[in-house]
């Protein structure tokens, strides 16, 4: 499988947004820049992220510390859900194995 990937340089170009601001996410560890023949490149499934990211920077001026700190607690409560829906088919199946032995 091979993943597509965008160009730093025409992303910022066509979106208006400062390299810089790209290279300081991949810096954070917040997205990956890929380096093929001098040109930059960033996977396409990383768009969402970026555009969250530059609106909390750029709309809401929330700097890079705080978008950090906001990537993860979002990864947290993804956690949280992920276990909260396991515990909750696990209830499920002994709620139902109750039921069963009380009829």
């Amino acid at each position: 499988m091979q993943t597509e990937l965008i160009i730093v340089s025409e992303y910022c170009r066509k979106t208006n947004l400062d390299p810089t601001f790209l290279n300081r996410l991949e810096e954070g560890g917040l997205i990956a820049i890929y380096i093929e023949e001098g040109e930059q490149y960033f996977p396409a499934d990383q768009l969402p992220d970026l555009e969250r990211y530059a609106r909390l920077y750029y709309d809401l001026s929330i700097n890079m510390e705080g978008i950090d700190v906001i990537h993860n607690l979002q990864l947290r409560m993804q956690e949280l859900e992920s276990k909260i829906n396991y515990l909750q088919n696990k209830l499920r199946i002994y709620e139902s194995d109750l039921f069963d032995e009380i009829e």
